[in-house]
């Protein structure tokens, strides 16, 4: 069985394809994305998004389609994200494959792009059943799974983890490309002075918006007097965010008796996070499982994954339920395809 999937739910544009073979492997034939990438200090509009990803979504269907060497004849179902995400930019992009499920007579799939992130995670790191860490640019949540839904244990209650690396780098005017958080990163390498910063656990949620608050009065006071740098400001709030997030996956763990954490999402392929949470799996005896910027940032190839799953299962979206939707939780999902 061979699934093509559209993703264009944030800033990126992603085709991908991949097989299930007869054995069950998956096999990827294609992975191919574009950016939309705006100028220092700004974000990018659901707008202009949308126009950014309808000039190039067709050249990469034919991208996708020359790298996997494949023909739309030989595609068994079009999956695509159905939700959560930025309106406009789900809509052009779904638009499409409703166009082209029409063309080529393909069943279509609508995905939850939570769950998109989770089995393309399962897929490439041949994770069983871990704590799920899913932290994006528009999304923070802890995540496991249980009769047949992905139930979500703890979450952020206002700005996601990736929103809020984001807005601070557009606060201290770091670049957006490749990624703003990827600059915050690299900034946070080169730190020295830790900034003490508010820790917002609360139980099993966290809350990020206060601590934005707070790091960017203290860039407007202390950074304007030399008294920390750019990369000062980048190391501690890395370090504090993703201490909050180590301490709520070691929590859930805890609760479910689970020996695996699974990091996925944009954020998922920080080195930083990565270490911290190793750190914190390895004293309980239990094992990280994580990919790089290929798998963790959005990708069509996650859509395709999670798509085939349902479609072997016999879930197909009926054209006139191809609607898009922001509101598409993760525990909203029944997970036909696990036992």
């Amino acid at each position: 069985m061979i699934a093509i999937g559209f993703e264009g739910s944030a800033n990126k544009i992603g085709i991908g394809i991949l097989e299930h073979t007869a054995s069950g492997e998956a096999v990827v034939l294609a992975n191919v994305r574009r950016t939309y990438i705006t100028p220092p200090g700004q974000g990018f509009l659901p707008k202009d998004t949308a126009v950014h990803h309808r000039q190039h979504v067709l050249a990469l269907v034919k991208e996708a389609l020359a790298v996997a060497k494949i023909k739309p004849s030989q595609i068994d179902c079009i999956c695509f994200t159905k939700g959560p995400g930025m309106a406009a930019p789900l809509i052009s992009v779904a638009l499409v494959a409703r166009t082209l499920s029409l063309i080529w007579k393909k069943p279509l799939v609508g995905v939850n792009h939570a769950i998109g992130h989770i089995e393309m995670g399962r897929m490439i790191t041949g994770a069983q059943n871990p704590i799920v860490l899913y932290v994006s640019g528009g999304n923070t949540q802890v995540i496991a799974y249980s009769e047949k839904r992905y139930r979500i244990f703890g979450e952020a209650i206002d700005i996601a983890v990736g929103n809020c690396l984001d807005r601070f780098a557009r606060i201290v005017g770091l670049p957006n490309d490749p990624a703003p958080g990827y600059n915050v990163e690299q900034c946070a390498k080169r730190g020295k002075t830790f900034v003490e910063l508010p820790y917002g656990v609360k139980g099993m949620d966290v809350s990020f918006s206060g601590i934005l608050t707070f790091i960017e009065s203290v860039a407007e006071d202390k950074l304007k007097k030399g008294l920390v740098t750019v990369d000062d400001l980048c190391y501690s709030l890395q370090e504090t965010l993703f201490a909050m997030l180590v301490e709520i996956t070691e929590r859930a763990m805890a609760h479910v008796g689970s020996s695996e954490v699974l990091i996925v999402g944009g954020v998922g392929s920080n080195v930083r996070l990565q270490e911290m949470m190793e750190s914190m799996v390895k004293d309980r005896g239990g094992r990280l499982f994580a990919t790089d910027e290929r798998f963790c940032i959005d990708n069509g190839l996650m859509i395709a994954q999670a798509g085939a799953l349902m479609y072997a299962t016999g879930i197909v979206t009926e054209l006139e339920n191809t609607n898009c939707t922001q509101r598409y939780r993760t525990d909203d999902v029944y997970v036909a395809w696990r036992e």
